[in-house]
């Protein structure tokens, strides 16, 4: 009994030595962290303000750019991100759940609104974490972010638990397709951080300027990250991107946009583009090109990434034939009353032909060479002054050479000029190749008393705090070329083009306004060698200064590839120069000619009105309506509601009754073309001018496709002073 007694004794002695053991290393570690506050060489002060300690990022607002008056183009606004929460502690309440309790349901309601499936919706809100709990939140990815406030009121109310929005910014672009690829875009990024960036155009180039410097906010929270009572947030500001501006005018864009869309839809080419430039600084008003794409959805972006204005060089033709006019003037060897016989110009074994197969018109004059766009009479200018001779103006007109414009990619173009017959052929603007703004730039000589300006695109960048100007561009001389004296000489000669007999750019007539300028008919390379042929093979081109006497505009415009039917190249051009040159000028008060008073009328939506109150009034506005049927409600108009139009301009207006066929006498092909598209007729046309004769007598009932022949009669030349 004693013996066991003494065992006891003797193992609750050693029990409680082990237990006073391990109390005494307890007791030393905890003394240890006590005083030296860390673990394993970790600070648990530092543990808990990782734990506890919130920081989150403050975005900055990413630059606004501006059109030159202050329009917005494009801008950061407000958008949200939906969040499902599925973590069940969130709810305290089960009658106001704060959590996703029905995924089936959420799923399916979802799908509404965003763009996936309910299926691949319902797997989001199905995950799990590796021990198998749902995690505290789901977002649903790029379907999920960017979504507008309308449809987030949609979701909200559809009253659906435990969907949340977060609040977020995305880029705007209010105008749609609209100097898309000047403007470029920006995006966010599918990173943590959703970081937005410009991919393209201004929005890249100028990314220093546009994106700031985000700041933050850190705060002391609880467990579920609000911020606890008494405790100080700390604050660093964001520093919002600089605003840009630029010198294009929203509503000489607009014309611009307006005018490709139409020529786009009618003719389907291959490619188009203009370009609108201040005469007098070399500022750039307006730029854009087909195809284009909407910079906020990127639709159309795939069919061509690169900007065409600058990156895009090409054989320019016919209209480079204004530069080698320009250099023989300045040299003293154009005498516009000399004659020359036309047709063909041998060059070595090599022959160059006129347009017209080489026939040419006989032996006419300097002047009427120009006129009627004869290769033979640039051949005969350039062996009077002489091929190194005019090889120095290529340089002084600065082509083969960036303009230094401030866009990425610029080309450079290259000049063709070893052997004799490449310099013949650069005369009248064959295997050498230009791009769109070189040929805005060496036109701004022509315009400009021979003072060549560089173009531009930025204004000026402003400081989004201070207001103060970062950036401040101004015209810039790069060059003159040629005198005052010929630059007036220049000008005289090309408005003959627009408004004499033999001119090439008859179509090119804007009344109450003289326009000096060139045609241009170029081939197209076959990549495989070559030129490609064809009557739709071509680029055809205008380049236009008005008002001839002082130039306030340059217009250039290019069509390449449009699916013509019994039109010449000249009319899809003439589509796109002719109402972006006139609105342009009307719309910067540009007084025409000859005390010639125009006023503009913003058209009415007169669909679904009477007819006699839309005539009544539009007849009350200046404008002159033309009705076909016999109805007495108007079902269809062209032009389209908020069109500009002129006094005197015609409104075709079409009923709900039979169709019949108005008097087409003097009407314009354009106006024809308007009442064949309204009455779903086809129409085919011979000679040039105004309708003279119609097939269709006057009160005939329309049917549906059937054609319209109509003659027309050359305008007269115009008197000589």
């Amino acid at each position: 009994m004693n013996a066991n007694k003494k065992n006891m004794n003797r193992g609750a002695a050693i029990l409680f030595s082990i237990f006073a053991l391990l109390f005494f290393v307890l007791f030393v570690r905890f003394l240890t962290i006590q005083v030296s506050g860390k673990v394993d060489g970790h600070s648990l002060k530092n543990e808990a303000l990782q734990k506890y300690l919130r920081t989150d990022v403050l975005e900055a607002k990413r630059g606004t750019i501006y059109d030159q008056k202050g329009d917005v183009i494009a801008e950061d606004t407000s958008s949200f991100t939906l969040v499902a929460i599925l973590d069940k502690s969130m709810t305290t309440d089960l009658k106001k759940p704060k959590h996703v309790t029905d995924r089936k349901r959420t799923a399916k309601v979802l799908a509404k609104y965003i763009d996936l499936e309910t299926d691949d919706i319902e797997r989001i809100l199905n995950k799990t974490k590796l021990d198998g709990t749902p995690p505290f939140q789901v977002e649903f990815g790029k379907a999920g972010r960017n979504l507008s406030n309308k449809i987030k009121k949609d979701i909200e109310n559809e009253k659906l638990p435990g969907i949340i929005f977060m609040r977020d910014s995305k880029r705007f672009y209010p105008n749609g397709k609209f100097a898309s690829h000047l403007i470029g875009f920006a995006q966010k990024a599918d990173d943590a951080n959703h970081s937005m960036t410009g991919q393209m155009g201004i929005e890249k180039t100028y990314e220093k300027y546009l994106k700031g410097t985000n700041g933050k906010i850190q705060y002391k929270s609880d467990l579920w990250g609000y911020l606890l009572p008494g405790k100080k947030e700390m604050v660093v500001d964001p520093e919002n991107g600089d605003d840009i501006y630029l010198t294009i005018d929203t509503k000489i864009q607009t014309f611009l946009e307006d005018a490709l869309n139409e020529v786009e839809k009618q003719y389907k080419p291959g490619k188009a583009f203009g370009i609108v430039a201040d005469a007098k600084t070399g500022a750039i008003l307006a730029m854009s090109q087909r195809p284009s794409f909407h910079p906020g959805t990127r639709e159309g972006l795939d069919q061509n990434w690169q900007n065409d204005l600058v990156e895009y060089s090409f054989e320019p033709g016919s209209t480079f034939k204004i530069f080698t006019l320009a250099a023989a003037m300045e040299e003293g060897v154009f005498n516009p009353n000399a004659f020359y016989k036309s047709g063909s110009y041998k060059v070595g074994p090599n022959t160059i032909r006129d347009h017209n197969g080489g026939n040419g018109w006989g032996s006419i004059s300097y002047l009427e060479g120009v006129q009627r766009s004869s290769n033979v009479v640039m051949a005969n200018l350039l062996e009077k002054m002489g091929p190194d001779v005019f090889r120095q103006y290529l340089d002084d007109f600065r082509f083969g050479q960036k303009t230094g414009i401030d866009l990425p990619n610029e080309a450079t173009g290259s000049i063709l000029y070893r052997y004799p017959i490449e310099k013949v052929t650069t005369s009248f603007g064959q295997g050498t190749t230009t791009t769109p703004l070189q040929m805005i730039q060496a036109a701004t000589a022509i315009t400009n008393e021979g003072k060549m300006m560089k173009p531009y695109v930025i204004d000026q960048i402003v400081d989004d705090q201070s207001k103060e100007v970062v950036v401040d561009h101004k015209p810039k001389v790069v060059g003159e070329p040629i005198s005052k004296e010929t630059a007036k000489q220049v000008l005289d000669v090309l408005e003959t083009v627009t408004s004499s007999e033999h001119g090439t750019g008859k179509a090119y007539q804007i009344q109450g306004y003289e326009v000096a300028g060139k045609t241009g008919t170029a081939q197209m390379p076959n990549p495989k060698g070559g030129y490609l042929t064809g009557r739709n093979n071509y680029i055809f081109s205008f380049l236009g200064m008005a008002p001839k006497d002082d130039p306030k505009l340059i217009v250039y415009v290019a069509v390449a590839q449009p699916q013509l039917e019994d039109e010449g190249g000249s009319a899809p051009v003439s589509k796109i120069f002719n109402p972006v040159m006139r609105n342009s000028l009307q719309y910067l008060n540009i007084e025409p000619k000859q005390g010639v008073t125009v006023k503009t009328v913003k058209l009415k939506d007169w669909t679904k009105k009477k007819k006699d109150e839309a005539v009544k009034s539009l007849e009350k506005d200046g404008a002159k309506p033309i009705v076909i049927g016999k109805g007495r409600n108007i079902v269809a108009q062209l032009p389209e509601p908020e069109t500009k139009l002129l006094r005197g301009e015609k409104v075709i207006l079409k009923t709900d009754g039979e169709l019949t066929m108005p008097d087409l006498k003097e009407w314009s092909l354009r106006d024809v073309t308007k009442l064949a598209k309204l009455a779903n007729i086809r129409v085919s046309f011979t000679g040039e001018g105004y309708v003279q004769s119609q097939n269709i007598q006057p009160g005939t009932v329309l049917k549906p496709n059937q054609k319209l022949i109509v003659t027309l009669k050359k305008p007269k030349e115009k008197p000589k002073k």
